[in-house]
């Protein structure tokens, strides 16, 4: 039987949806002449570029405000918790990194995230073996963030179970340069960041730069980050620009506290794991990454479009266990891509269609060694060179049947390549080895736009992800590729509803279901380390729901409600069938609202509820974790100084405002029972910003 928080999840949503309907139907009645045509919303991540009203395909678009104001700046999950079908955890381990997950793509990712397709200003931050890092964005000058919620290889290729296309301002729209923002709070949180830009003739230019200095809710827990993000354009014509991107990224000290038992959590949720004292478990980071994009929108009646770019990352960490644990990399990133867009006609109706290349290559040198329970290095353990190339060609279109309905389709071929050469030859054996996957993908879509102001679409399509280097680990200790590892697939179906009506309530309603064959699992052995398996069959179903709703000028009601259920058809793990057993790590509920007032001026304050359901730490099904509610509040004004020519900004906030106990990140199949990473209680920050 549900408990009664279900209960109640699921009347809200039945009487908003009720609501909504009621609203349509008073809506159809007006006269088309007294109808007032939606706010158009353009969308460039599913790489045609339509208005969202004309997507088949679940597609949340969050704005500058949604990302910026009054929030800390530190992590995405600030603003993807209003994404439904979304679930994120880790905002505060830095050295593991964000875990983010739409749909369940994602959700194994123990360092990193698995499974999901990231871009930053047109540069994929997801590498060909399908591993990705976030700890480059700058949150200070992200404009704009598209969320495709379902598989999407037929876009991008491996590993794209859902996509983030994160866009940074280029100067243009700030009103205010230079604007400093200093940040203070709870567990000796600070941040100064300083963001210039603008326009002069035909340049136009942003410049970034932020600092992170925080000692974290546990212990073992703080990190140490710089971070430059600069963009700078030139045009060329009038249809043409040309623009050079900037990134690095310093990160001497991201501290790794590890989990804990439920037993060791209850005693002290403030405490790091001992071995992870110890050992001063943790991460260095630097990273450089240059970009290079040209676009010519009057290209032979259409549009092309040229990037390239060039990443290099060294890293080192110190896991937190004794044994083979401390690793190291250096990696060269490289690759570039070309897409032309054009219109033509098929018989008498339009035809819209891009078609394109991408390529990009990652070479890693990469090391491990042993180290004694004092963080000693006793040993080398393994010394590999690991490459992967990936090349894709797409071709993405739509073909308008009618005025109100449009057939969209697309075809992807990708080809992967991996790559290990082993030169930790003491062990007495070379694991050298080549691994190549060719994959064909495609989707169907249809859109109906049967009203001015509503939307219905369908759609189907396929997806793959390879193993990343990291899941190709052999349990045995051996180098080279795991054999019994295998690509996973995907095939996706959705139906959904977007619009809007007369009463200010914008709404979109979307059924989903994924059956994903050899679905990779991670699980962790007694050494400590994860390693990863297929697990035959799952399945995954839900509803998203999401509302908007402006009743008035001072006041902004939104609601993203997920219910899914996620099941392995087919599984044996170990000795033990959990086929029918929950995924772990998933919950059925995830509902987040949020209410913002607006005052005079610039004054604000938002109310945040975040309802997460239970869910289940490991494969069996036996350890559950339970469901828990966070409150968050914050708020701000700003005033003009010298005439209106300087700003001054203040905004206070609150996080976990009835201090819930519950775990921020969950280690999935943990060994000893150790899957817990405490949330901080109720916390404060505050911040100051001033413009010129």
């Amino acid at each position: 039987m549900p408990d009664k928080k279900c209960i109640c999840i699921g009347l809200a949503a039945g009487v908003m949806l009720a609501g909504s309907v009621t609203s349509m139907a008073q809506q159809e009645s007006i006269e088309n002449d007294d109808v007032m045509e939606p706010p158009t919303i353009t969308i460039s991540a599913p790489r045609l570029e339509r208005s969202l009203y004309d997507t088949p395909a679940a597609v949340s678009v969050l704005t500058r405000e949604e990302i910026q104001r009054g929030r800390q700046g530190v992590r995405l999950d600030e603003a993807l918790v209003r994404v439904p079908g979304m679930f994120l955890q880790n905002r505060d381990n830095f050295a593991q990194g964000q875990r983010i997950s739409s749909r369940g793509f994602g959700a194994r990712g123990t360092f990193g995230i698995r499974g999901l397709h990231i871009r930053v200003d047109g540069i994929p931050y997801t590498l060909p073996d399908g591993q990705a890092q976030i700890d480059a964005v700058d949150l200070d000058s992200v404009e704009r963030i598209e969320v495709i919620r379902g598989p999407s290889s037929v876009l991008y290729g491996n590993a794209a179970g859902g996509v983030l296309d994160i866009t940074t301002g280029d100067g243009r729209k700030m009103r205010y340069s230079p604007l400093v923002k200093l940040q203070s709070g709870s567990d000796d949180f600070k941040k100064l960041s300083l963001r210039q830009g603008g326009e002069s003739g035909n340049w136009v230019h942003s410049i970034s730069v932020s600092a992170l200095d925080y000692d974290g809710y546990r212990q073992q827990s703080a990190v140490d980050k710089r971070l430059l993000n600069a963009q700078v354009g030139y045009r060329l014509g009038d249809d043409r620009t040309l623009t050079a991107l900037v990134n690095l990224l310093d990160m001497p000290t991201a501290e790794d506290p590890s989990a804990l038992t439920l037993e060791e959590a209850a005693e002290n949720p403030r405490q790091a794991r001992d071995v992870a004292v110890a050992l001063d478990a943790g991460q260095e980071v630097a990273q450089q990454l240059i970009g290079l994009r040209y676009a010519d929108r009057g290209f032979i009646g259409g549009e092309l479009e040229l990037q390239g770019f060039l990443s290099r990352r060294d890293f080192e960490q110190q896991l937190p266990f004794p044994g083979s644990s401390l690793i190291d990399y250096e990696r060269l990133y490289y690759g570039g891509g070309a897409n032309y867009t054009g219109a033509t006609t098929l018989g008498d109706r339009p035809l819209r269609y891009i078609t394109g290349i991408d390529l990009a290559r990652q070479e890693d040198d990469r090391g491990r060694h042993a180290v004694d329970g004092r963080g000693r290095v006793i040993a080398r353990t393994a010394d590999e060179q690991q490459k992967a190339t990936a090349a894709g060609v797409f071709l993405q279109s739509e073909l308008g049947l009618t005025e109100a309905l449009e057939l969209s389709a697309g075809l992807r071929h990708d080809q992967v390549r991996m790559n290990i050469d082993d030169r930790f030859l003491e062990d007495g054996r070379d694991d050298s080895g080549e691994r190549t996957f060719r994959e064909w993908t495609g989707s169907l879509g249809l859109s109906y736009r049967y009203h001015l102001n509503h939307q219905a679409y369908a759609t189907i399509g396929n997806a793959f992800e390879t193993p990343t280097f990291t899941e190709f680990a052999r349990p045995d200790g051996g180098g080279g590729f795991n054999p019994q590892v295998e690509p996973q697939s995907a095939l996706n179906r959705e139906a959904g509803l977007r619009g809007n009506f007369s009463n200010g309530i914008y709404y979109e309603l979307v059924t989903f279901s994924v059956d994903v064959d050899d679905e990779l699992i991670g699980f962790e052995a007694d050494d400590g380390r994860t390693y990863y398996e297929n697990a035959g069959k799952t399945s995954r179903d839900g509803i998203e729901l999401s509302l908007d709703w402006s009743p008035s000028l001072a006041w902004r009601l939104t609601s993203a409600l997920t219910l899914a259920d996620y099941r392995f058809d087919r599984f044996t793990d170990g000795d033990r069938d959990v086929a029918g057993n929950r995924l772990p790590g998933q919950p059925r509920q995830v509902w987040h609202n949020s209410l913002t007032w607006y005052g005079d001026g610039e004054r604000f304050a938002t109310l945040e509820t975040q309802y997460t359901g239970d869910y289940y730490a490991e494969n069996a099904n036996e350890v559950a974790v339970d469901d828990h509610w966070v409150v968050n509040l914050r708020g701000g004004d700003a005033w003009r100084l010298g005439g209106g020519d300087t700003r001054l900004a203040l905004n206070l906030g609150i996080r976990n405002l009835l201090e819930e106990a519950y775990f921020e990140n969950v280690r999935i199949n943990a060994f000893g029972g150790r899957f817990y990473e405490p949330a901080a209680g109720r916390t404060f920050y505050a911040g100051l910003a001033l413009g010129f």
